[in-house]
């Protein structure tokens, strides 16, 4: 059987064009023990142009797997850390007056980078929050009555405590939708524990190295928008979604007093983003049920608002997923 030009040149470029992954997995690894589907998570982001949020209790290394994630990538990085004083101005910028021309100028924030960390993010109340949501819509950041673009690759990454809600505002449900994926980050495992003691405790601190270049990512994206995707997978993924909002008409009336709020539109458009960036970092031209199915946990466990009832019986937005992926049908 014969394979058509068109899809052969597409595989090609895309096993050429992913070597870096591996590249960045690795540098990262120097760093960073463990933790691979936290990197993977971030790479997945940062390929299908999303944002993550990112949470976990302190101490497992989520803002330094951000910064070295910069380092490798050779991008801009900015480090926000959230905190009750903080004022919207202190992220985006503010019009500063000039004594000697008797005119006002814009002074940039610190959201004017690549990889912005917003550090406990809902340490800071909502009029703070919302500063971001412009720039992690529309890609830019109005300062009086202009408007500036963004630099690209722009990527929001934000992490929450889950075990202090102290002193906290949890996110609306508005920003939180923005959010492409969110990433649970667990404790490492014993052996993991070993080397990072055995890394972290001899005076030399690791780093990595530069191994590729923003201009490579935004080319890696303009490929992974080409990932071919069969209508029966996307016929999947319109399913998996919209059974999070009328789950008995999929099999599921258990779930029906456990869902508040279903997942939006967003969740269809992100998992197949997502699913074509996962593909993309297997060397793979064409979208696969597996390559959804990996990231669809992440791109819509923050999605799904389950009910007190829900809250009673200690059912979270990972049991009802779990429980949808294993009722759908997979094509």
């Amino acid at each position: 059987m014969s394979i058509d030009p068109a899809v052969q040149a597409l595989q090609e470029k895309v096993r050429s064009q992913s070597a870096f992954v591996g590249a960045i997995r690795d540098e990262v690894g120097k760093v960073i023990v463990g933790q691979r589907a936290l990197i993977d998570g971030l790479i997945t982001a940062l390929l299908a142009d999303g944002h993550v949020l990112l949470e976990g209790v302190p101490g497992l290394a989520k803002t330094l797997a951000v910064r070295t994630l910069a380092q490798a990538v050779e991008t801009g990085f900015q480090r926000i850390q959230f905190t009750p004083d903080l004022l919207p101005a202190d992220i985006v910028g503010t019009m500063i007056y000039n004594e000697v021309e008797h005119s006002f100028f814009a002074k940039k924030g610190p959201v004017f980078s690549n990889l912005i960390l917003a550090d406990e993010i809902n340490r800071a109340p909502a009029k703070v929050q919302s500063a971001l949501l412009e720039a992690m819509q529309e890609r830019q950041v109005t300062i009086g009555d202009t408007t500036f673009p963004l630099p690209q690759p722009f990527l929001v990454l934000a992490t929450q405590n889950p075990i202090e809600q102290e002193g906290t505002y949890p996110l609306p449900e508005a920003q939180v939708d923005r959010f492409m994926l969110k990433l649970k980050v667990d404790y490492p495992s014993p052996d993991e524990e070993l080397r990072i003691l055995e890394r972290m405790t001899v005076g030399l601190e690791p780093s990595a190295h530069p191994v590729v270049k923003p201009e490579a990512i935004l080319e890696a994206r303009r490929t992974v928008y080409q990932v071919y995707i069969d209508p029966k997978v996307e016929r999947y993924i319109v399913d998996l979604v919209v059974a999070t909002r009328q789950p008995k008409d999929f099999g599921l009336p258990e779930l029906a007093g456990l869902i508040r709020y279903g997942a939006s539109p967003r969740a269809t458009i992100y998992t197949t983003l997502a699913a074509k960036a996962c593909a993309f970092m297997q060397g793979d031209a064409y979208v696969t049920p597996d390559h959804v199915r990996s990231v669809v946990r992440d791109v819509m466990r923050h999605r799904i608002i389950v009910t007190y009832e829900a809250e009673a019986e200690e059912k979270t937005s990972d049991d009802i997923i779990e429980s949808i992926l294993r009722t759908i049908e997979v094509p």
